[in-house]
């Protein structure tokens, strides 16, 4: 109940049975389009009849790339086979907010990723590319507010 009013909240998600794995030993994506360690979340929610479902995605960037664990304490991300293969869930899933680091070891990622999004000119898919760890160190949640204005526009529509 919020304001007297109330209404029922779902929250599902629904992990993929294919890739999963731990942090570094599976990563990308398979032959047949499988991002790793992939899971949609769904909210929702019924008021007086009504109801609204959001669905949100998470899971390795969508291309073909490996990160063996080694020696060292994070291991350089290697970029494998062609890029030109355009992950099947890229092209249901509207706007693409990837939480990356533009720096540092895992800027090739985020420059392969942004490069594919944008040679598949469909405007219906949209990448966003928000440096959560930069943004929001040392609890700073309110830097969130970044994001949420370059997603207005989408939010509206």
């Amino acid at each position: 109940s919020i304001n007297g009013k109330c209404f029922d909240w779902l929250l599902v998600s629904r992990r993929s049975c294919f890739r999963a794995g731990v942090r570094y030993y599976v990563r990308g994506i398979d032959s047949e389009g499988h991002a790793a360690n992939f899971v949609e979340t769904e909210q929702i929610v019924h008021y007086k009849g009504s109801k609204a479902s959001f669905v949100q995605t998470r899971g390795s960037i969508p291309f073909f790339w490996s990160q063996r664990p080694n020696l060292k304490y994070k291991p350089k991300p290697q970029i494998s086979k062609s890029v030109n293969h355009v992950c099947e869930c890229l092209l249901c899933l509207g706007v693409l907010i990837y939480f990356c680091a533009r720096k540092g070891s895992e800027k090739p990622l985020e420059q392969t990723f942004a490069k594919m999004v944008n040679s598949m000119a469909n405007g219906m898919v949209r990448y966003i590319a928000f440096d959560f760890h930069k943004e929001c160190s040392r609890m700073r949640w309110d830097r969130l507010q970044i994001l949420m204005d370059q997603l207005a526009e989408q939010q509206d529509e």
